[in-house]
């Protein structure tokens, strides 16, 4: 009788030997990452499975996050808006050039031309005394008493733009002599200084709104640094065990550092929420305010790049007052 020869790897079944086959082909690298990555799942989850458990000490810790750093950042957001109101005005700055009464027509005509030959004059505009006149009787109000004056008293005016090189406090000052003294000039007159002063008043407020914004950041480096020590001393039998089991301190200390991700996550969401709220609560008056004053202020919020940056900012926080207060604590707790 014939016997059937031996198994040999070219007569076995293919899908077994390609099953040990994809189990050879897993390397001991990619198994121990697989398994770090899966320890961090597992300690990501089971920290807001606590934060969960414990709702209203999660809440406030979440609730002094957010206005710690939504002070700072609508503070900003409204010098933000205040600076570009400001620029704006700074670029359509103007220099009233008031001719004087003898001045004809033509002359003015001359003038303008003249002026506008400057290389530090950008545009000039010609204000002729009659539609001077028709003007403001228009937006005076002194319609009937204006119609009592035998002749037009408003001069000729020439409205001269700088270029953009010349507005500067040299530049300005430089255009302002030169138009002074031009024959045919009764008076120039520019007024930036309230322009100056606003700019220093921001300036000034900008660098109170950094400060105030390092103080809060300290202030919830703190909070979370306390949040996370009475964690740890909560949780102190519970890493004496760990530790007696050969526990590394990273794999102690990682739970906690996960704690402090998650508070900086809700601080955020939290102040962009106190954030919408506040400029949906001001946005009316402020528009209301802005039409009284015919000007274009708003308040603008947070573009995405913003919001990202707020949550990463507000994440890095967390974490760096979680891994202070482990790195201070957690090693003073070991087995006796």
């Amino acid at each position: 009788m014939a016997t059937k020869p031996p198994l040999t790897p070219n007569s076995s079944n293919p899908r077994p030997s390609a099953s040990r086959g994809a189990k050879r082909s897993r390397s001991p690298v990619r198994q121990l990452l697989e398994s770090y990555l899966s320890h961090h799942r597992k300690v990501a989850k089971d920290s807001a499975r606590r934060l969960w458990r414990a709702p209203v000490a999660s809440l406030m810790t979440w609730t002094v996050m957010g206005v710690a750093l939504a002070l700072p950042v609508g503070l900003l957001l409204l010098l933000t808006s205040l600076q570009g109101v400001s620029a704006g005005w700074e670029s359509a700055a103007r220099v009233t050039v008031y001719l004087e009464e003898s001045v004809t027509a033509d002359q003015a005509a001359g003038l303008r031309l003249d002026v506008g030959t400057r290389a530090d004059v950008a545009e000039v505009e010609l204000i002729d005394k009659s539609a001077a006149l028709a003007e403001f009787r228009q937006t005076s109000g002194l319609k009937e008493a204006l119609d009592y004056l035998n002749d037009n008293p408003l001069p000729h005016t020439l409205l001269v733009t700088p270029s953009d090189e010349s507005r500067t406090e040299a530049g300005m000052q430089s255009l302002v002599t030169a138009l002074t003294d031009t024959r045919g000039v009764a008076q120039v007159q520019v007024d930036l200084g309230w322009l100056q002063r606003l700019n220093a008043i921001t300036e000034l407020l900008g660098r109170g709104v950094w400060a105030l914004a390092v103080l809060l950041a300290v202030a919830v480096i703190l909070v979370i640094g306390n949040t996370i020590r009475l964690a740890i001393e909560s949780r102190r039998d519970e890493i004496l065990v760990a530790k007696l089991v050969g526990g590394t301190d990273a794999f102690v200390r990682r739970p906690f550092l996960y704690t402090g991700l998650w508070f900086g996550l809700g601080g955020g969401i939290v102040a962009l929420f106190l954030l919408q709220i506040t400029l949906w609560y001001l946005s009316g008056p402020v528009e209301r305010l802005a039409g009284l004053y015919r000007s274009n202020f708003s308040l603008n919020g947070l573009s995405f790049e913003g919001v990202i940056a707020l949550i990463t900012v507000s994440i890095l926080f967390g974490w760096l007052g979680a891994w202070l207060a482990v790195k201070r604590h957690l090693d003073s707790v070991e087995p006796g």
